[in-house]
């Protein structure tokens, strides 16, 4: 569990930082649309430095939203399971599916940046940007999804075990917080409909 809390610190730690580089894009945006509008002139370098910004914030936090528990689930399908049928199935997909993906990822991204880094390969737009660091972080992302999902195994095994508690057993999430909101709108209309029938009495 030492290993899986450092693999998770980690995580968390990048994700945090790497998600201000939309902020970053947003403000790279704004600046070029202005300059654009009021002086008639724009740079490819500007435009595909805000690809490259969004394809960071992509890839790096895609580890960190699996710590979180965001990624998209089938959750009217998933939820008519029982808690130790959703952990197999946890269990099963990270070993069979994301842990394979993530090896053949990173094995196969490795070389494609590092051909790109060798001929200084550039855009093919004129005044673009070098192509290598983008490529660099394809690799980059599979390779910290890899050790986040070997945590997410690590955890989800000592949950089936009894040694620690789900941090997630709970709820959490966008799909524990729109239905929070569903019930919190549904006692709102049963409170109006019945405030409305006392009216009319």
């Amino acid at each position: 569990m030492i290993a899986s809390s450092t693999i998770d610190a980690v995580t968390t730690l990048v994700g945090r930082y790497v998600a201000w580089l939309i902020l970053l894009a947003i403000i790279i945006s704004t600046v070029n649309a202005i300059i654009r509008k009021l002086f008639d002139r724009s740079s490819n370098a500007w435009l595909e430095g805000q690809w490259v910004l969004f394809g960071a914030v992509f890839l790096l936090c895609a580890s960190w939203t699996l710590w979180s528990n965001e990624h998209i689930r089938i959750d009217i399908v998933n939820s008519r399971f029982s808690k130790r049928v959703r952990d197999w199935i946890d269990v099963f997909g990270h070993a069979i599916f994301l842990l394979p993906l993530t090896i053949i990822m990173s094995y196969h991204s490795w070389p494609f940046f590092t051909r790109s880094y060798a001929i200084n390969e550039q855009s093919l737009n004129a005044g673009g940007l070098p192509q290598w660091p983008s490529k660099f972080l394809v690799f980059a992302g599979f390779v910290v999804l890899f050790f986040q999902a070997i945590s997410e195994l690590i955890k989800r095994v000592a949950i089936m075990r009894g040694e620690i508690i789900d941090p997630h057993a709970g709820g959490g999430g966008h799909q524990a917080a729109a239905e929070a909101e569903a019930q919190r709108l549904l006692e709102v209309a049963e409170a109006e409909a019945a405030a409305l029938a006392a009216a009319k009495k």
